[in-house]
């Protein structure tokens, strides 16, 4: 009886060993079919090690914690963008720092006149500082992201991080919104005066009065003004469309989308910061008179001069035919 038993268990054993691998063969072969017609080793790759959960939240792509394309995405952010930015701003700053101490100051050769007239009234100025100043702490709290672990974090440690890490998030959040203001209204304001023409390719030629000391004609914006002002509205709405796409997540693409909204908004900001690096030098230690601009508004006439020849002409041309147009009306009053 024993023996009878014994051989039962085993038989019934054997049985439900064949009942379990029969059922489970055919639930792996519905989620890989590992032959030429149905599966290839680059898809199996494309799963490989893939992390996914369940969500509550109607959206149910928020559940892939971890996916192939994440990993490209992290090697470019942890290397290759750190490559890209370290290389762009630091060569703009060193080539700042070497243009200035060979060619200086670009002054005044007349000196002042000590007659001014306006280039900027008081909104333009207005739009243009609330963007200068949104976009540096927009561009410092940015690359916080980028650079902060590897160079801030071992000098300050890590509660001061976290602290200043989690401001500077709110703050690029945040900022972001009157950033975009501003664009929009540099892109209007001064749109009928940055179209490229003939003058600006004989400035270029010339070398805008940047290189050597020749002064070539300009109208209001110069070949090097224009160039920033597309910068600005191209890089700017770049930007801002990217960012708002990270900021409000699954609302206009998936992961995958994101990831390359994440990409070009790093490489389009990194290359920003360097482009206005070399917009504040000019603007402050690389020009005389040129901070006067947009900090008083007001220029020197002999400034706008050499600097803006055919604006300068324009400007005096309607006052000219301004102060015409009152006379008249004077003398009858008289």
């Amino acid at each position: 009886m024993a023996s009878l038993a014994k051989y039962i268990r085993l038989a019934l054993g054997a049985w439900a060993l064949a009942l379990m691998i029969t059922v489970s063969v055919p639930s792996i072969a519905q989620q890989v079919n590992p032959t030429a017609s149905a599966v290839k080793e680059q898809q199996l790759l494309q799963e490989f090690n893939r992390i996914q959960g369940r969500v509550s939240i109607p959206d149910q792509r928020s559940g892939v914690l971890e996916q192939p394309a994440g990993r490209e995405w992290r090697e470019f952010r942890n290397v290759t963008l750190r490559w890209i930015g370290g290389v762009a701003i630091l060569g703009m700053l060193v080539a700042l720092v070497a243009f200035y101490l060979i060619r200086g100051m670009v002054r005044l050769q007349a000196g002042r006149s000590g007659r001014t007239i306006v280039r900027f009234g008081a909104f333009e100025r207005f739009a243009h500082w609330m963007t200068a100043t949104c976009f540096i702490i927009l561009a410092i709290s940015g690359l916080n992201i980028t650079f902060g672990r590897p160079l801030l974090l071992p000098l300050i440690g890590h509660e001061a991080f976290s602290e200043w890490s989690q401001w500077a998030k709110y703050a690029h959040n945040y900022l972001s919104f009157p950033f975009t203001i501003g664009v929009m209204l540099i892109f209007l304001m001064w749109l009928g005066g940055n179209i490229p023409n003939k003058v600006d390719v004989e400035w270029i030629k010339r070398g805008g009065g940047i290189v050597g000391h020749d002064h070539p004609p300009a109208y209001r914006f110069n070949a090097g003004q224009k160039a920033v002002y597309w910068i600005v509205v191209i890089g700017g709405a770049a930007v801002a469309i990217t960012g708002y796409e990270l900021m409000f997540p699954f609302y206009l693409s998936g992961i995958e989308g994101m990831q390359t909204a994440a990409v070009v908004h790093a490489i389009v900001a990194v290359l920003f910061v360097a482009v206005m690096l070399a917009h504040i030098y000019i603007g402050t230690i690389g020009m005389q008179g040129a901070f006067e601009a947009m900090g008083s508004g007001i220029v020197d006439v002999n400034w706008a001069k050499e600097h803006h020849s055919l604006w300068l002409e324009e400007e005096e041309t309607r006052a000219a035919a301004k102060d015409a147009r009152s006379k008249p009306a004077a003398t009858a009053a008289e």
